[in-house]
């Protein structure tokens, strides 16, 4: 008989010592658990506008962590090294949240202001984020989640005290190219919707030629933004071949600047990236 993992819509129906889709969470004794907890893959002092956050501390830097494993399946994408492997390809070392707080503490003087969870989905391995987030706060520091949003409001709210900042993928407004994804664009918008009310945000949307290129979908997805709050920063970013998807051409850079005035009908903030 499986356990049901909780996370995230996909409800991954897990026998003894399965892992789930997201290739970090794991049946072990008929408990579901997170089993990248501190299995660092990368480790890097980024400015922050890298997250990207252009209206949070601007011109800070901010200490970057990612494990590995995700549950979604995009096919460009950029960290799909660590994104797309388990714990049996991914190459980690182990931090604690203890370690990772006096990381953060430690790198003040270089102009650190916290930690931000990234690189992977940092949701497949929310106990670490919660756990880390809580020592990095207790430091006086700040806590950011770069996120693709594909996490039950449940696993949200464990987090939400913590942290400060968040990017969050908007991959598109479209039903079918998120099932494309392994995703679902309702779970997302509940997801932003709830965050929104709590911490800064701020909305990132990858243009991938044919598939979320279109007007009338900007139109949409910058509306439905504006409905929250016409303030929200959105980044409009250049998609380049990657991964599974390295015959197929970039996104022209008058398309990219086309959906930014597009969105700029609707929102304030609107930022173009990769261009």
């Amino acid at each position: 008989m499986g356990i049901v993992c909780r996370v995230c819509m996909h409800h991954c129906n897990l026998e003894s010592g399965q892992f789930g889709l997201c290739r970090a969470r794991k049946n072990e004794g008929g408990v579901v658990v997170c089993a990248n907890y501190g299995s660092i893959t990368s480790l890097a002092l980024d400015p922050i506008e890298k997250k990207p956050l252009r209206m949070f501390y601007p011109g800070k830097m901010i200490l970057s962590v990612g494990s590995y494993g995700c549950n979604l399946r995009c096919p460009f994408c950029q960290n799909h090294q660590i994104s797309m492997t388990g714990k049996d390809v991914a190459d980690f070392t182990y931090i604690s949240p203890a370690d990772l707080a006096a990381k953060a503490a430690a790198a003040k003087s270089m102009g650190n202001i916290g930690v931000a969870f990234t690189y992977n989905e940092p949701l497949v391995g929310w106990e670490y984020v919660r756990d880390t987030a809580k020592l990095v706060r207790a430091e006086g520091m700040k806590n950011v989640l770069v996120t693709n949003g594909t996490a039950h409001l449940e696993v949200l709210e464990e987090i939400l005290p913590y942290i400060d900042a968040m990017n969050i993928d908007l991959k598109g407004f479209c039903e079918e190219y998120y099932r494309e994804l392994a995703g679902d664009l309702q779970a997302v918008k509940k997801f932003i919707v709830r965050a929104f009310a709590a911490c800064h945000v701020e909305l990132t949307t990858l243009i991938v030629p044919g598939k979320n290129d279109s007007d009338s979908d900007m139109v949409a997805e910058a509306r439905w933004i504006a409905s929250l709050d016409s303030e929200i920063p959105l980044h409009i970013t250049r998609f380049f071949p990657r991964y599974r998807m390295l015959d197929a051409q970039a996104t022209e850079v008058k398309d990219v600047y086309r959906l930014a005035e597009t969105a700029r009908k609707y929102l304030k903030n609107v930022f173009v990236g990769n261009c």
